[in-house]
């Protein structure tokens, strides 16, 4: 296997976290009476599902790429699934006068760096699942952000916070994949522990703090 116990261990807290934020979610919606919440927390299952996948191919020795095809393809359903959970909360909350109508567009580029992971069902193929993951993810942020300004008892800042801090672990994930490959010459990032666990841990980081911002939420529920 390619990966070290160091990290075979960050790898496999930061879908723990994942699963625990979905089950505190989940809570934090019962409590508050939300079954839109609730709603969201189940739509957060399938990136958890993903995130076994990747577990799968990097237990592999990253030997099977129909794993990591799959990751992407369950991660671009779960990102659709919380886009609609999103828009259902957002359309359940009473508009504020002064909002006007808003049309969200999120743009978002292609990884396309050299020694990226091959992948079984072609190239362009699997460029195509990450552009519109990565469209619709965006676009589930912009509506996430808009439910919190909303409505900030619906989810914690925190939690929202962790959803975008997503964003910080892929830029700095594409940095350290060109760093992996071009300038320490590894054929991929998984190659390059250090790296690779480096920036696995800001995932880690964003899954821990929407956990911790949903136990706030809960904790706000049985305080009132």
């Amino acid at each position: 296997m390619l990966l070290s116990l160091p990290n075979w261990i960050i790898h496999i807290f930061s879908s723990l976290e994942w699963g625990v934020a979905a089950l505190l979610l989940y809570r934090h919606g019962t409590l508050s009476g939300r079954p839109a919440v609730r709603t969201f927390a189940l739509s957060m299952l399938p990136h958890w599902a993903g995130s076994f996948f990747v577990l799968g191919y990097h237990a592999t020795g990253d030997a099977i790429p129909f794993l990591l095809d799959m990751s992407e393809l369950v991660n671009l359903i779960g990102s659709i699934a919380l886009l609609l959970a999103t828009l259902k909360i957002l359309r359940s909350l009473p508009k504020p006068a002064s909002e006007g109508s808003m049309t969200t567009a999120a743009l978002f580029g292609t990884m396309l760096i050299a020694g990226r992971p091959q992948s079984w069902m072609g190239e362009d193929v699997f460029d195509l699942i990450l552009q519109l993951s990565s469209v619709v993810y965006l676009t589930f942020l912009v509506l996430l952000l808009m439910v919190w300004k909303r409505d900030r008892t619906v989810f914690s800042g925190l939690t929202v916070g962790g959803f975008w801090f997503v964003l910080v672990f892929i830029s700095v994930t594409v940095g350290c994949m060109y760093l992996a490959t071009e300038v320490r010459g590894y054929p991929t990032l998984s190659h390059d522990d250090l790296l690779h666990g480096g920036a696995e841990s800001l995932l880690s980081l964003s899954n821990l703090m929407i956990a911790l911002g949903a136990q706030k939420s809960i904790m706000r529920e049985r305080r009132s």
